[in-house]
């Protein structure tokens, strides 16, 4: 029997993933949870078990492509006696096998400078076939059809492939001045928007983008044209917090084996919030709010050479401070180790990241979707603070800032929310949390 093998998803906001290894030929022989390929996103490598034994039929992409999720991208036998010959193309070797890349989706938010500019499939009128990837790229990049018809491809029966559209872009679109085909509404095409990003002779190194950054590149974009963010920043006085660490973190280490940070009771503060405005921890599908029942804190952290990835903690609102503090350790062990799974990365509601951790006072990160807000960091810092009875003393301050989503969140909801996370970390009595 065949069993068609899909490209998982890897994440609630992940719709692609890059093919980094595969670990089977085709002809080869796979055994039931063996690694058959390894696949990267913008948050995470996860290495692919097969979900049955058998003999490898068809791998249909090569490594480096990045694949839709749900997308077959390989095919396994499990009664080889009884099938044939397995295809002798490998996309290894093959030159010419499907591609779907991250450029492939399309979204209807661009400009409408891009927008106006298109590749209709009605407008392909020579003999020439253009995969869909080709059509993305020409219609995101605003080169007409005639224009991409002039294209000399080195595919097979001279197809334009990514490679050779790439090219183009790349030596200035020599063939620019051609007549532009008017789109079905006959409105004329729109100059396209590619400029180099460096002129000629210009002293510059060129480095492609791994898989990881162009995936965040992707994201962060469209995060941006889905969600009107806006910003509430205050600062937090934490002299109280930094005062019973000093004073509680060596016990701690002992009792937990892992350090005490200020993490731990920011996102304790956070639940707290959320639980109080429950409209943050929810997310929009088309019309209507999603209110989650469950507050799934997400915790932004960087992989040295790798990005950031997001572990979720899972029902966080049912942990105590310590239970978040054992929760967020497992987390980062696993991501520094490259061990996170798909469900450790999926779900979240609601995502912290700290800055502070880089010396910086402040930032206004942007919204992981389908979320509707962040909340950042920055650095614990001394400074002169003039007291309520107008005297000044010395504190350990620090900034806040809470992104929200203004298409639901409003500037009242989103500042108060703000503040309830300020009262908590300037009030709470550590001693008995923990």
């Amino acid at each position: 029997m065949r069993h068609e093998i899909v490209m998982p998803q890897m994440g609630e906001s992940i719709t692609t993933g890059t093919i980094t290894k595969w670990h089977k030929n085709v002809g080869d022989m796979i055994a039931l949870d063996e690694i058959l390929l390894e696949i990267s996103t913008d948050k995470v490598e996860s290495e692919i078990p097969a979900p049955v034994g058998g003999r490898v039929e068809e791998l249909l992409y090569k490594e480096g492509d990045t694949v839709d999720v749900q997308k077959l991208i390989a095919i396994v036998e499990d009664d080889p006696a009884s099938a044939g010959a397995p295809k002798a193309s490998s996309p290894k070797a093959s030159a010419t096998a499907p591609v779907a890349t991250a450029t492939a989706t399309v979204q209807a938010t661009v400009s409408p400078a891009v927008s106006t500019s298109t590749v209709s499939d009605d407008s392909l009128t020579d003999d020439r076939f253009y995969t869909p990837l080709v059509k993305a790229m020409a219609k995101e990049a605003g080169v007409p059809f005639a224009e991409l018809a002039s294209l000399k491809g080195t595919g097979a029966a001279g197809r334009v492939n990514r490679a050779d559209f790439e090219a183009y872009l790349a030596s200035g679109r020599k063939n620019v001045g051609s007549a532009p085909v008017a789109t079905k509404n006959n409105t004329p095409s729109a100059p396209a928007p590619f400029v180099p990003a460096y002129s000629k002779g210009e002293r510059v190194e060129i480095v492609p983008m791994d898989n990881m950054r162009k995936a965040i590149a992707k994201n962060m974009q469209q995060s941006k044209l889905t969600s009107p963010h806006v910003n509430s920043i205050d600062e937090v006085d934490m002299s109280n917090l930094v005062k019973f660490r000093e004073s509680f973190k060596k016990q701690f280490e002992k009792e937990e084996g892992f350090s005490l940070t200020y993490t731990h009771f920011i996102l304790y503060a956070l639940v707290q919030a959320l639980k109080e405005f429950p409209i943050v921890n929810s997310s929009i599908d088309g019309d209507n709010i999603v209110y989650k029942k469950d507050i799934n804190l997400g915790c932004a952290v960087a992989v040295p050479g790798n990005g950031l990835v997001v572990p979720v903690i899972k029902g966080a609102d049912n942990l105590n401070i310590r239970g978040i503090a054992r929760a967020l350790d497992v987390l980062v062990k696993k991501a520094k180790n490259k061990k996170l799974t798909m469900d450790d990365i999926s779900g979240g509601t609601y995502t912290f990241t700290n800055n502070g951790s880089f010396g910086i006072l402040a930032a206004t990160p942007v919204i992981l979707q389908p979320q509707v807000g962040i909340f950042c960091v920055g650095t614990i810092a001394k400074r002169p603070i003039v007291t309520k009875d107008d005297a000044i003393a010395i504190r350990q301050m620090m900034y806040a800032t809470h992104t929200y989503d203004h298409r639901v969140i409003d500037g009242e909801v989103g500042s108060k929310f703000l503040r309830h996370v300020i009262n908590t970390l300037q009030t709470m009595d550590p001693s008995v949390l923990f």
